[in-house]
């Protein structure tokens, strides 16, 4: 039984994951996404060079093709542990990415009510981030294991 809750949770977390990312990575090609991600890549130290070489809405794109390629890696995952594993790979360095623009973005973090906030929607890709290793672990557990 607690195998089987187990199983379950891994799968939904990781299904749930792909459905997040391909929604979020189809929405990056609206010019509404591209100019709401621009502050947060714009200002980072590595992504934001991306503005010098490409227009504000082919870096958008060239994000949402990342992200789509990652939800239909991490689906693969359940049937091939090798897509599985880069799968996971890729949704680490995503989300190690999106988690720094808390630290790269000016005026991220305010005072409101006496208590310290920030986009709160970036904090949700730190359970993703967990996600991504988990992933990789079970990939790589399977191939160690010869299964």
């Amino acid at each position: 039984m607690n195998y089987q809750l187990e199983k379950t949770g891994y799968k939904l977390s990781v299904l749930g994951l792909a459905v997040i990312l391909l929604w979020i990575g189809a929405f990056k090609f609206t010019p509404t996404e591209a100019n709401a991600i621009e502050p947060l890549v714009r200002h980072h130290f590595i992504m934001g060079v991306l503005y010098e070489v490409f227009s504000l809405q082919a870096v958008s794109n060239l994000i949402g093709a990342i992200e789509i390629i990652t939800a239909l890696g991490l689906i693969a995952s359940f049937w091939n542990r090798k897509i599985g594993f880069l799968a996971g790979m890729f949704t680490v360095i995503t989300f190690i990415f999106t988690l720094s623009f808390l630290f790269t973005t000016p005026d991220i973090w305010r005072i409101k009510d006496g208590v310290i906030v920030t986009d709160f929607f970036i904090l949700k890709d730190l359970p993703a981030l967990g996600i991504g290793i988990m992933v990789m672990g079970k990939c790589k557990r399977k191939r160690d294991d010869g299964k």
